[in-house]
C-alpha cells in the first residue's frame, strides 16, 4: 500500500519543533551539528592562522583572551 506523505520540508519542521521542545534550544541544535559537515578545511586554515607563531605565544593569547572574559 502507497500513501502519499507531506512534503519533507513540513516533516522537518515538525521534527525541529519537537527537538526544540523536547531537548530545548541548545541540546537540539547540539544534536543536529552531529549530521552536518561543516565547510572549509581547517588543516589549510590552521596553517594560515598559526603561520609565524611559537607555541608560547599562542598560550599566552589564550591566557589573554581568557583574562578579558572573566
Amino acid at each position: 500500500m502507497i500513501t502519499d506523505g507531506r512534503p519533507l520540508i513540513e516533516v522537518n519542521q515538525q521534527a525541529i519543533n519537537l527537538l526544540y521542545k523536547e531537548l530545548g534550544v541548545v541540546d537540539a541544535v547540539r544534536f543536529l551539528k552531529q549530521f552536518t559537515q561543516g565547510y572549509g578545511n581547517y588543516t589549510q586554515e590552521r596553517e594560515v592562522i598559526f603561520a609565524n607563531k611559537s607555541l608560547d605565544e599562542l598560550v599566552s593569547e589564550i591566557e589573554k583572551r581568557r583574562k578579558t572574559t572573566q
